[in-house]
């Protein structure tokens, strides 16, 4: 999704969690990643195809689309040469917008929110904000920074108005039985993410070998079985840190993770914080 030689600077943004705006071609992806931000994409023309939480989500131009990009997602199909913008909103951020709670949940639970028809407003209002941020100037950058929350807002309003649907559509893009066998695995694993999940046990719900599951995850999503799995738990755990009063040790365990020590050295190696401060920093109004 982002540029080819961007392998640097997207590990810039997951490790540093700031907001940022940008601007660049559509490719699709070799594998799929996942970053500690909403993320708000719009196409300018072209379409292009996610493989996310288990489903296939279509964005088409002129539409604004927002996910929580902690899941880990791929673009599996993309029109060529479709210029994308990309605003990445830190979670914090997100956590902290006057949106109805409901709406903030199913968002963090794995929702895809698109619009149901362009506004022609954001033709022109993104690219000026992408021009803007690009020169840099601090008090022009707060400003566009300001007006992206009251575009999320509306954004969330007008989908719990039924401006929007409740969820992204599912389409049929014409991919291959390898990215459909993968989209089965992967909503097994949002199923049951909360269970003891082997390979083997994961290979018998899909009804494959386990050899061949952990060969078609890594050819379509890049990464394994048990590295999807991991991530997967760690955004659900994330979600609850940021949005619930539950026990951090009951989070663990509903979540997946076979111990507390588990869960501190996963967390602390990806967010590279604590379950805790992550809780006292996402709460914070």
């Amino acid at each position: 999704m982002r540029r080819d030689n961007s392998a640097g600077r997207e590990a810039s943004i997951i490790s540093q969690g700031d907001f940022l705006i940008e601007r660049h071609i559509a490719r699709a992806m070799g594998a799929a990643h996942w970053h500690d931000h909403v993320e708000i994409n719009f196409l300018l023309n072209g379409r292009m195809t996610y493989l996310f939480s288990g489903r296939q989500e279509q964005i088409e131009a002129g539409r604004l689309a927002l996910f929580w990009a902690a899941i880990p997602h791929q673009t599996i199909a993309v029109t060529p040469d479709a210029p994308l913008i990309c605003i990445y909103l830190p979670l914090v951020d997100f956590l902290a917008l006057a949106i109805d709670r409901k709406a903030r949940q199913s968002i963090m639970q794995g929702r895809f929110l698109t619009e149901t028809r362009p506004q022609l407003a954001n033709a022109i209002l993104l690219p000026q904000w992408v021009e803007e941020w690009q020169d840099g100037n601090t008090a022009r950058r707060q400003l566009i920074a300001d007006e992206v929350r009251l575009r999320v807002r509306r954004l969330v309003l007008d989908a719990a108005d039924g401006h929007a649907p409740a969820a992204g559509k599912s389409v049929a893009t014409p991919v291959g039985p390898a990215v459909r066998r993968a989209e089965m695995l992967t909503d097994l694993i949002n199923m049951h993410y909360a269970k003891p999940l082997s390979m083997p046990k994961l290979a018998e719900l899909a009804g494959i070998h386990p050899s061949t599951a952990n060969k078609i995850f890594r050819e379509v999503l890049g990464i394994s079985v048990n590295e999807y799995l991991t991530r997967y738990r760690l955004a659900r755990a994330m979600q609850k840190l940021a949005d619930t009063k539950e026990p951090i040790l009951q989070i663990a365990y509903d979540c997946g993770f076979a111990s507390t020590s588990r869960f501190y050295d996963v967390f602390r190696q990806r967010t590279r914080t604590t379950p805790k401060q992550f809780r006292t920093t996402s709460t914070k109004k």
